[in-house]
Order: structure tokens, then sequence, then C-alpha cells
């Protein structure tokens, strides 16, 4: 399924990680800052479900289906309860960061890092 047991997905989402990671350093611009945590926090959500997928499993384990013969095909439904509450949690973060970006925006008139640091210091 993948390099030495590591499923495809595992290795798309660290890749999606560390595109997001670096363009969180080198960017200048808020805008962008803002994308690349989304895209950090999407390829994080998607690691996580990557990990509790397991190919012909029955969801959920509950019900008259559910015995100890079909244990072994059962997926664990805690990191899909989990990454729920992280995507709630980061759909509020970026509504906070747009909303800091507005304020940010309407008082200096700009979307750049280093201006906003550079008139910052000037105050």
């Amino acid at each position: 399924m993948g390099i030495d047991g590591i499923k495809i997905i595992e290795l798309l989402t660290i890749a999606m990680f560390f595109v997001g990671f670096y363009g969180l350093i080198t960017s200048k611009n808020i805008i962008k800052s803002i994308i690349f945590v989304v895209l950090i926090e999407t390829a994080v959500i998607m690691f996580f479900l990557g990990l509790g997928y397991q190919s012909g499993a029955l969801l959920p384990p509950i019900g008259e289906s559910f015995n100890n013969d079909t244990m072994a095909y059962v997926s664990d439904p805690l990191p899909q309860a989990l990454m729920i509450t992280a995507v709630v949690i980061g759909l509020s973060t970026t509504a906070i960061n747009i909303v800091l970006f507005i304020t940010l925006f309407r008082k200096y008139q700009t979307a750049n890092w280093d201006i906003i640091k550079s008139i910052k210091n000037l105050e």
C-alpha cells in the first residue's frame, strides 16, 4: 500500500503539512498565512483519519452485526470523533484570524507583515 507499511495517504498528508509550513514561514502576506494555517490543519486532520482507516472495516462497531467474530474488522470511531472536534476548532480559529486581519488592515491599510512591523516600530 505504500513504502515500508506507510500508507500513501499518510505520505501525502505529511507532504501537505510541510508545504503549508514552508508557505507559512516564507509568506509576507497575511491572507496567504491564514490559508497556509488552514492547509496545515487540514493535513493534520487527514493524517489522523488516514491512521484510523482500515480497508473493509465495519462502521460503526455497535449493533447486532458486532460480535467477537468480526472484532478484527471494526474501525475505531475515536479518531473520527476527535477530528470532527478539530474541524470545528479549525473553523473557529480561521474566523478569528480573518477578523484580526480585517482589524489590522483597517488600521495599517496593508496586508504585508513587514510593512506592519515597520509601522509598528515607528509608533
